[in-house]
């Protein structure tokens, strides 16, 4: 790791554990629920709730580290999920266990933003974007490696659950015994719903989509995978190189987006993409053959949301783009949230194939919807296009890494928050943390 990241690395580690758990309980859950005959309909409400309660978690996040600071408000998240996740060992309820997952995404989702907002403090404008860049990769790190339990342990038992709170203890660590300041506390940032549907609707029917297909895919794949005829350790595997192959394409098309017009980028990725899902839906493969196609839908799936947001930020003010990073995320988490719910209720009625077969449609939508003819350039940036850079679609980021982005001017966003009247606030935290023992 670079010198300039060194200072960095307990933060880091503490992000690879936490997802590492996360990754590792969300398709636990799935094959635990599929192998005990629990129906799918169940599983993606489970998904769901999960990430309704990561969109709940961001306004409960901001309160709670405005009332007891971040270290605090981390440590007490982080006790949430831990005993949120040895409570799915104590019974088998799944009404009980959806309570459990609203929960583990509220309580994840305030330590996400504990962790966004001390990079960002940290970095200087001149590491913004490796600092960024590095932490996108850490998290798909961390849920690939969560993945890779499976295969080591493919027996589904109570020692999945104990790994996962080992994680979220262990967390707590590097983040607790840090003697740093804590970080100024941000306030959600407008949304400003009405300017954003009017100037940049296709980059929102892409981020909407490509919340669809990664819920559906994070909460109803490992089964998919196993009505397949894979073995738990083989859909470890299936589930870490679709994430995997997600993680290596950002910079490839990273690269390819800075050069080419993004919505023609966006257009051809759905209309392969939709031929992909729909080989996995209806073709009979080998496991080898299975592997080789999920790895391509990583590749363009996960490659999605970070198109969608370059294109959006070429069309959007730079003083707009904290409440612009706001307004996608939220788009994001909506689809995700629905996306586990429609698939699930697709494949009860018509069988596991129907997963892929529903996010074909979702796809499909785009290879419609969005058409390069349709921008029309009227509010294209001068600075346009606007660097890619990567992002993990998966809602792990809240509306603080928008402060992170190097595509957001910092003084913008210390303006934003001295208009909010929190820089007082900030530096009254300031005054009490210097007489706090670190």
């Amino acid at each position: 790791m670079p010198r300039s990241l060194t200072a960095f690395s307990s933060l880091y580690f503490a992000t690879l554990l936490m997802l590492l758990g996360s990754g590792l309980l969300s398709t636990y859950l799935g094959l635990r629920l599929s192998a005990d005959g629990t129906s799918e309909i169940w599983i993606g409400l489970l998904m769901t709730g999960y990430y309704v309660g990561l969109v709940m978690g961001a306004s409960i996040g901001h309160r709670l580290i405005a009332r007891v600071g971040h270290i605090r408000a981390f440590v007490a998240s982080a006790g949430v999920v831990t005993a949120s996740v040895l409570g799915h060992a104590m019974t088998a309820s799944v009404e009980v266990w959806l309570v459990l997952r609203l929960l583990v995404g509220m309580a994840m989702m305030c330590q996400y933003m504990v962790l966004e907002s001390w990079l960002n403090e940290q970095a200087e404008s001149h590491q913004r974007g490796m600092v960024f860049a590095s932490y996108m990769g850490v998290t798909f790190l961390g849920l690939a490696m969560g993945q890779v339990v499976l295969t080591a342990m493919p027996d589904l038992d109570i020692r999945h659950l104990l790994i996962v709170s080992m994680c979220f203890s262990l967390c707590l660590v590097p983040v607790a015994v840090t003697n740093r300041i804590h970080p100024a506390p941000l306030h959600p940032a407008p949304m400003k719903i009405r300017l954003f549907i009017e100037r940049i609707p296709l980059a929102l029917t892409t981020v909407g989509v490509s919340g669809l297909l990664l819920g559906a895919f994070y909460g109803l794949a490992p089964i998919f995978a196993s009505v397949s005829g894979l073995a738990t350790s083989d859909i470890g595997i299936f589930m870490a190189v679709t994430i995997g192959a997600g993680l290596v394409a950002q910079w490839p098309v990273g690269w390819l987006s800075d050069r080419l017009d993004r919505s023609r980028m966006i257009q051809v990725n759905a209309i392969v993409l939709t031929g992909v899902v729909l080989l996995i839906a209806l073709a009979d493969m080998s496991p080898i053959g299975l592997m080789a196609l999920t790895s391509l839908f990583g590749v363009l799936a996960f490659t999605l949301y970070p198109l969608a947001v370059a294109l959006a930020n070429d069309h959007v003010e730079p003083d707009d783009r904290v409440p612009l990073s706001a307004m996608l995320l939220v788009t994001f988490g909506l689809g995700a949230s629905i996306g586990p719910l429609l698939g699930s209720v697709l494949m009860k009625a018509m069988g596991a194939h129907m997963l892929y077969v529903f996010m074909a449609c979702c796809t499909l939508i785009l290879v419609l919807r969005v058409r390069p003819e349709a921008v029309s350039g009227e509010h294209l940036v001068p600075d346009a296009p606007i660097h890619f850079m990567p992002a993990a679609g998966n809602l792990v980021s809240s509306s603080l890494a928008a402060a992170m982005d190097p595509r957001v001017d910092e003084h913008m966003v210390e303006e934003q928050m001295r208009d909010d009247g929190h820089v007082k606030a900030s530096e009254r935290d300031e005054d009490q943390d210097d007489h706090r023992p670190g």
